[in-house]
């Protein structure tokens, strides 16, 4: 880190949403230009900037600041062209020489402490003066508060987040209640919390401060890491340790949120029968109850258009005419179970046929039939509808998201006006979602779902599609048997191979399942980098952005997310003269970059061409996939055109979740599918490199999969297990809705 001291001489844009400013400075006698998040700057103003210097490939060399102190202008040039800047209301260049005529060097410190006397300023009336006072002390208020809270460790985009939500109030919440900001901002954990808290003088010990940790800790444990609650002592146990408290205090603590209702406790019992206190963050027990009572109701509900026998295998038999195929008996009767059951799950992994069956089912419920196919993603939905020939929608678009607080507008009092509804990539749909479903289901409807249990779980909170396999309790039938049309595929053959625990076939002559050696991360890289750029777009004459998707099983390190991007994009859309691009955060977005939108945002607006003009909507959704159509840095706004048609222009802090896709986690990749897969495979923690995510990365691919790295590392993760707990009870809150569990 650097620290330079200089005065500000030209404001070249700045970003009013999340402070982002691009300013002209002189140090001595260097003029220099510094980017970042900032505090409102005028020209004049002194400045003190922390930061280092980087290398822009367009705009030369750049000082990235990460704090800044603004000091009031001390010369008479320099007060006088702050005044001058625009920057307080009601001063403009010939007034800011009047007020400096009048007052000198004083004039600001007179605008803080005396505002009154600016009525000696020729031609200034009382109105006037109320206007220049209330701005100016809004932007020295300003000042001082986003410079308090870089005190504190925050940084400069997290403290304007901070400011613009509070203002003028943070000081005060500051000192008395600072674990406010862990529910009002997002981006505020309750580390950065306690850590003001503490400065501020609130007691380690206290009940309060360890009340806020408690509930952190439970709702972090479902929004990191998909559980619905914690066991008793393993809460207590976290408690102690992140928050450095005695047992006894936790304990007491814990057992005044469950007295006062601010978090839910249950006795459960393990598979073994022994019991043991779950806690719960009452939001997601509620979620968890409702969809197993839900569920079963909807499963128990009367209904009077049962098929018969016959019915099915008629149409069985002229589906398997039509397709050219021949069912084996458990995909057979995976559709008889469906259209004579309320609610039934179907499940299977790659090859076994669960596309064709959803096409028989449709088949038999006929023509007439009122059907919903839906999917959790934007992705899996446009697959589904291309594979069934009939239109699937996103589950939130299927619920018509309303745009406010996450609500949908299909519910209990609105429910969908269908009479059967089939749910494709169920191992992707989390609590709440489920939750939401049920409630917009008719009664005497039909609900099928269908999925892989041995994919990745939801991000989300829960285990949705194991849970309710594992109770028992919904007709299910699980395909292993590959169709024909599949058994050539050597990414199927493989896919189950790495089910089962034996290594996959390697570069098998004509396959469409490869691997190459690479001896260190460095060649693995480079390797990747060669594939996509020219060999297998020459080999496959594919598309190398749109068709060939990498895929990575970690963020950092050289064959991470974060690496691969930087380097794909310098590789697939390097800089050009006239080619617009935005700097967020340490990513730098050009137009014509590939891009994923990272989080749920369902009051984002799209529009979509269609046979009859523009259709609007609202909501771009975690994992959605697109290419930047458009930068326009005046506007500060980022169009995105979405792999369905859905055009979104972001602007504000919206850009924030976008994140560059040449590369993926193979936990965003669920619930999509891409004609190629490139995988690094060099190695990792043994918790990240295991057989279920290795799984997941290989049933991504369509036509091809390459794999670069070490046979070893390929072995590790076909012989590793581990799979990380997740604690869900929807499966025993099913079984004790049907009356079968004490």
């Amino acid at each position: 880190m650097e620290t330079i001291r200089a005065t500000a001489e030209d404001v070249v844009y700045r970003n009013e949403e999340n402070g982002y400013t691009v300013l002209i400075v002189k140090s001595g006698k260097n003029r220099l230009s510094a980017i970042g998040v900032m505090p409102e700057v005028a020209e004049g103003e002194q400045l003190e900037l922390e930061g280092s210097w980087q290398d822009h490939p367009v705009y030369g060399r750049q000082f990235r600041v990460s704090s800044a102190k603004v000091q009031a202008p001390t010369t008479l040039t320099a007060v006088e062209r702050f005044l001058a800047s625009g920057l307080i209301r009601g001063i403009g260049p010939a007034t800011a020489k009047l007020i400096v005529r009048t007052f000198g060097k004083d004039a600001l410190d007179i605008m803080a402490s005396d505002p009154e006397r600016l009525l000696e300023v020729p031609g200034l009336g009382r109105k006037k003066v109320a206007m220049i006072a209330e701005s100016y002390a809004q932007h020295h208020q300003q000042q001082e508060t986003l410079l308090l809270l870089q005190e504190y460790h925050i940084s400069p985009s997290l403290a304007m987040k901070i400011y613009k939500r509070y203002g003028d109030d943070v000081r005060e919440i500051l000192k008395n209640n600072p674990y406010r900001l862990v529910d009002d901002i997002e981006g505020v954990g309750f580390r950065t919390a306690d850590q003001i808290a503490v400065a501020a003088g609130i007691d380690r010990n206290s009940e309060f401060r360890i009340s806020s940790g408690i509930r952190y800790l439970i709702r972090e444990a479902s929004s990191a890491g998909g559980h619905c609650y914690l066991p008793r002592e393993k809460l207590i146990a976290e408690s102690m340790r992140v928050l450095g408290c005695s047992e006894e205090l936790a304990q007491h603590t814990l057992d005044s949120l469950i007295l006062g209702g601010g978090v839910k406790a249950e006795v459960l019992q393990e598979d073994d029968q022994a019991e043991f206190v779950a806690v719960y963050d009452p939001y997601v027990w509620q979620a968890e109850q409702e969809t197993a009572l839900r569920l079963i109701r909807l499963l128990e509900a009367d209904g009077g258009d049962g098929y018969t026998d016959k019915e099915i295998e008629d149409s069985i038999e002229a589906v398997q005419a039509l397709e050219g195929l021949s069912f084996h008996e458990a995909q057979k009767q995976a559709v008889r179970l469906a259209v004579q059951s309320r609610v039934s799950v179907i499940t299977g992994g790659p090859g076994t046929g669960k596309t064709t069956i959803i096409k028989c089912i449709l088949h038999t419920l006929g023509a007439g039939a009122s059907v919903a196919l839906a999917a959790p993603t934007g992705r899996a939905a446009k697959r589904m509808s291309e594979a069934c020939g009939a239109e699937a929608k996103t589950i939130h678009r299927l619920l018509e998201y309303n745009g406010e607080g996450g609500m949908f507008l299909r519910g209990k009092n609105h429910p969908l006006e269908v009479d059967n509804i089939i749910v494709d990539e169920m191992s992707m749909v989390d609590i709440f979602l489920m939750r939401s479903l049920l409630y917009a289901i008719p009664a005497g409807a039909r609900l099928i779902l269908v999925g892989d249990a041995d994919q990745l779980p939801s991000v989300g909170a829960g285990n949705v599609l194991r849970d309710i396999l594992k109770s028992g309790q919904i007709p299910s039938v699980c395909l292993s048997e590959i169709f024909r049309q599949d058994e050539k595929s050597m990414i199927v053959y493989n896919a189950h191979c790495i089910n089962r625990g034996e290594m996959p076939k390697l570069n098998a002559k004509d396959g469409d399942f490869y691997f190459e050696r690479a001896a260190t991360p460095q060649d693995a890289v480079s390797k990747v980098l060669a594939l996509c750029e020219s060999r297998l777009p020459s080999f496959l004459g594919l598309d190398s952005v749109r068709q060939i998707q990498v895929l990575s099983p970690a963020k950092k390190g050289e064959c991470g997310v974060w690496e691969l991007n930087r380097r794909l994009q310098q590789s697939y859309n390097p800089p050009e003269k006239g080619k617009a691009e935005k700097l967020r955060g340490e990513t730098l977005f050009r137009v014509g970059d590939k891009v994923m939108q990272t989080k749920n945002n369902y009051e984002l607006q799209w529009k979509r061409e269609g046979i009859f003009g523009w259709e609007e909507g609202e909501g771009v959704f975690n994992g959605d996939i697109g290419y930047i159509k458009e930068i326009d840095n005046e506007d500060a706004t980022v169009t995105v055109l979405f792999d369905d048609d859905r055009l979104t222009v972001y602007e504000g802090d919206d850009i924030e979740d976008l994140e560059l896709a040449y590369c993926i986690s193979i936990h965003k990749s669920q619930g999509s599918e891409f004609p190629v897969v490139v995988m690094p495979v060099m190695g990792g923690p043994p918790m990240l490199m295991n057989r279920n995510l290795f799984y997941t990365a290989v049933t991504r691919a369509k036509k091809f999969v390459m794999l670069v790295g070490r046979e070893a590392v390929i072995e590790q993760m076909v012989t590793n297990t581990y799979v990380r707990q997740r604690y869900t009870a929807l499966d025993r809150r099913i079984r004790a809705v049907c009356g079968r569990e004490a």
